[in-house]
């Protein structure tokens, strides 16, 4: 069954999509970029945006029953590829304070990203 996934406790969705789509054991995350809900400002630094992205998605998962542990794929989207190295030391320690194994991961640089972010990630999370 096709459950529509939106909490106030991540960012409304800025088009016409949904935060996540739960499918039985199965949770497909769209894209987060770094809103912080609260106070709706974006960081300028991608160590914050990174940050506040992964915490976006750990809200989202959480107010759907899941845990980090669960998730088995991300999709990063990065306007520039040269701070990948930023980008990993906080994605490694989201992961490991989570007690979570990486999951499956695809690393893109684009052009833009909405809001002019530095970066967007997705994520598919499973409980099996």
């Amino acid at each position: 069954m096709k459950c529509i996934i939106n909490t106030k406790n991540a960012p409304k969705p800025i088009g016409p999509y949904s935060q996540a789509i739960k499918i039985d054991d199965f949770i497909i995350l769209s894209g987060q970029i770094p809103i912080d809900v609260t106070s709706n400002h974006i960081p300028d630094n991608i160590s914050e945006q990174t940050y506040l992205v992964l915490n976006n998605i750990k809200s989202i998962l959480t107010d759907a029953g899941f845990k980090v542990k669960n998730i088995v794929k991300t999709t990063v989207f990065t306007t520039n590829l040269e701070k990948i190295n930023i980008i990993n030391e906080i994605y490694k320690k989201f992961f490991i304070d989570n007690k979570s194994n990486f999951p499956a991961r695809s690393c893109i640089e684009v052009q833009a990203l909405p809001k002019n972010v530095k970066i967007e990630i997705e994520a598919i999370a499973c409980k099996k």
